[in-house]
């Protein structure tokens, strides 16, 4: 947690660290908060009990509704905010996209069942979340966080 809130200050502001915040476990931790999505897919793809391998070569074309455009267009992105937070030093970047991603991954969530019965769109859903659930670990492993798969 320590590591997230060091990363996440803008490298000009003044760091004011809330020390119970960071052992909270609730959506008001930014750290939580984005294992906990990390968790959550990981729980999907178990309950799901297929071969994530498949999930490579899965269509993604039914994938329509605003839920899915968005976390669709914020994985696009993460390969540019790496990009950008490498060449400007500014890994605050990296951790308020994670934050965001997580919270689109939430919304999601909330919105949708991904184990559906039509086995096109479960797949295509199980596909977009497994490609979260890796940016999400990828980010932190940068941030040097970890990303639990049960919590």
């Amino acid at each position: 947690a320590t590591r997230y809130f060091l990363a996440a200050r803008h490298p000009d502001s003044q760091l004011v660290f809330d020390i119970d915040l960071a052992k909270e476990q609730s959506n008001d931790n930014p750290v939580y908060y984005i294992q906990y999505a990390h968790a959550r897919i990981c729980a999907v793809l178990v309950q799901w009990g297929g071969d994530r391998q498949k999930l490579h070569h899965t269509d993604v074309a039914p994938l329509v509704n605003e839920y899915e455009k968005q976390l669709l267009q914020r994985l696009i992105d993460f390969p540019q905010v790496i990009e950008q937070a490498a060449e400007d030093l500014t890994p605050h970047t990296i951790a308020f996209y994670l934050r965001e991603l997580a919270a689109d991954f939430h919304s999601y969530y909330n919105a949708e069942r991904f184990l559906v019965e039509d086995e096109v769109l479960r797949m295509a859903r199980l596909a977009l979340v497994a490609a979260v659930a890796q940016v999400l670990k990828n980010g932190l492993a940068l941030l040097g966080v970890s990303a639990p798969e049960q919590m």
